[in-house]
């Protein structure tokens, strides 16, 4: 292909419809056919990145290679396409507007007076177009945060009709996902709030080229072309999404509907081969008609919101259809975890994770979960400050250091078997300064992990966290028994734990969810929920003998 064709992805009516997921499973689709895409995101809020955000306002913040803290639906991007993202792929507002402020503080615009038309448009028009300069793409497909009509919106909005006219017919389209809701009072879908959602589009000089409606109930013919009239679309461009039992049966339900073909159509790209498919369907095969059940308990602080461990509940669905398993994961809050309660709250579980997280709350439920698994040899795996739970437990009740923890909870612990790292005490900006990106890590002959990732001596894996395994304490805490299976040679830190006297305790610095994907399982994931199977086995022919 000779030039980029590029799809925009925009959503009306409400909030939370899916437009991640209506372009990963399109994307999928393009890709399946043998075009080279990938997917992008522009983030209508002013923060640069959503690395200081609660994750409770946003969800958890996905880390890409080459360090970038992103939007979690990029997540979903690399998850379906199993092809890796980058600082490229997500654009906020706040990185918009400082990188024009720079520019204007070293005088490129030449004394013009700095206005959104042109700057700021012509600045989004130049992110949007960077993966598609590349080279390495057919097909970009940039999905627009937030909701048409809002007004933070409006700058990409108007962008993107820019780039419509200067890239010219065949070469861009949008693709406008909307609601259609079911009203049971009146016992019948309504059409009206995605005809006020196309006409906001419209008066923002943007015509949908196909609608994506999503829905609860099946949206028949005389609908479909009540909305192809009204929205001026083509009928075969009406496309429904209704509820799916899982995210991974989109892509299948869009390819029953046509989504990729109509968009090739109005690309002007062939679509004579067919989408190869084939490992899809096998995943979700196995996923659906799984053999065994096992529940893991997934010890957090932020459990109210389940996207706050978004890349956590996805990587275990992959583990589990490697598995044949259907894994069930128990939501505990750390803060409701004692040495009183957890006997309670934690039995009956066949493996522990213990996620990661910031700030000293819920954190000494969390140590009581580590030393749970730990004592009753329940499968663990702890991620970041799990892992660091685990040395700061192991510390205290095996190696008897009283009052051990990490100077992020206790900066007068008499113990800091966790501490900051030396290029981090002069550091008093939060954002984008923690250890982040993709990072070596060579493994110890003959240990746990080693076997978990198959004998590989060498991994990368990404990271997002300020304090550190302490090495000061490596020596006593070896000695005990605390395995360190994993180093990174570059920085001498201490990047996995094990105990040798566990049937499977690992605790890993860095966050293997992000990278899990369809295609390719994280090791560490199938083999807890391996563990946890043959947990579960072994208890039960315990209670029968």
């Amino acid at each position: 292909m000779s030039q980029t064709k590029y799809i925009f992805v925009t959503g009306g009516v409400t909030s939370s419809l899916g437009k991640g997921i209506i372009a990963a499973s399109l994307a999928k689709l393009l890709q399946a056919r043998g075009y080279k895409t990938t997917i992008q995101k522009l983030d209508p809020y002013i923060n640069v990145d959503p690395g200081t955000l609660n994750p409770y306002e946003h969800g958890e913040c996905y880390v890409t290679d080459d360090g970038a803290e992103t939007d979690l639906d990029l997540g979903h991007y690399e998850r379906f396409l199993n092809v890796k993202t980058s600082q490229a792929n997500n654009v906020t507002t706040g990185r918009i507007y400082q990188s024009v402020i720079e520019k204007e503080r070293r005088g490129e615009f030449l004394g013009k007076t700095v206005q959104v038309v042109p700057h700021i448009t012509n600045e989004i028009k130049e992110r949007v177009q960077i993966l598609g300069k590349s080279g390495e793409y057919d097909i970009v497909i940039t999905e627009i945060g937030g909701t048409v009509g809002d007004i933070e919106s409006l700058p990409y909005i108007e962008a993107v009709r820019q780039l419509l006219w200067e890239l010219g017919d065949n070469n861009a389209i949008v693709i406008h996902l909307t609601l259609v809701p079911y009203l049971s009072a009146a016992g019948e879908l309504k059409t009206k709030p995605t005809q006020h959602s196309v006409k906001t589009l419209m008066e923002s000089g943007i015509k949908a080229d196909i609608l994506v409606c999503r829905t609860e109930h099946e949206i028949s013919d005389e609908i479909k072309n009540k909305l192809a009239l009204f929205c001026n679309v083509r009928r075969e461009a009406v496309i429904q999404s209704i509820d799916a039992s899982t995210i991974y049966d989109v892509p299948i339900l869009m390819q029953q509907e046509g989504l990729d073909t109509v968009t090739l159509k109005k690309l002007a790209l062939s679509d004579t081969t067919p989408p190869d498919l084939k490992q899809w369907d096998q995943f979700l095969r196995r996923h659906k008609n799984p053999k065994h059940e096992v529940t893991i308990g997934l010890v957090g602080k932020y459990v109210e919101l389940q996207d706050s461990y978004k890349s956590i509940l996805e990587s275990f669905i992959h583990a589990g259809a490697s598995n044949e398993v259907r894994v069930n994961v128990r939501f505990i809050h750390s803060e409701h975890i004692s040495k009183k309660t957890n006997g309670k709250i934690l039995q009956g579980l066949d493996g522990i994770l213990v996620a990661p997280g910031f700030g000293e709350r819920g954190i000494e439920g969390k140590i009581e979960a580590v030393r749970y698994a730990r004592e009753n040899n329940i499968p663990f795996l702890g991620i970041c400050l799990g892992m660091q739970m685990a040395v700061i437990e192991f510390a205290r009740n095996v190696l008897g250091l009283e009052n051990a923890n990490s100077t992020e909870m206790d900066g007068s612990t008499p113990h800091p078997v966790i501490s900051l790292m030396e290029e981090q005490k002069t550091i008093t900006n939060k954002g984008g300064t923690m250890r982040l990106g993709a990072w070596d890590c060579h493994l110890m002959d003959g240990t746990l992990v080693q076997k978990v990732y198959q004998g590989a001596t060498d991994i990368s894996e990404r990271h997002r966290h300020r304090y550190e395994f302490n090495n000061k304490y490596k020596e006593q805490l070896e000695n005990a028994g605390l395995i360190t299976s994993g180093i990174n040679k570059e920085t001498g830190l201490v990047e996995i734990v094990e105990l040798a006297d566990h049937p499977w305790f690992i605790g890993v610095q860095y966050h293997p969810e992000y990278k899990s994907t369809v295609a390719n399982p994280h090791p560490l994931f199938v083999g807890l929920v391996k563990a946890a199977l043959n947990h579960k086995k072994e208890q039960s022919n315990a209670s029968m003998a």
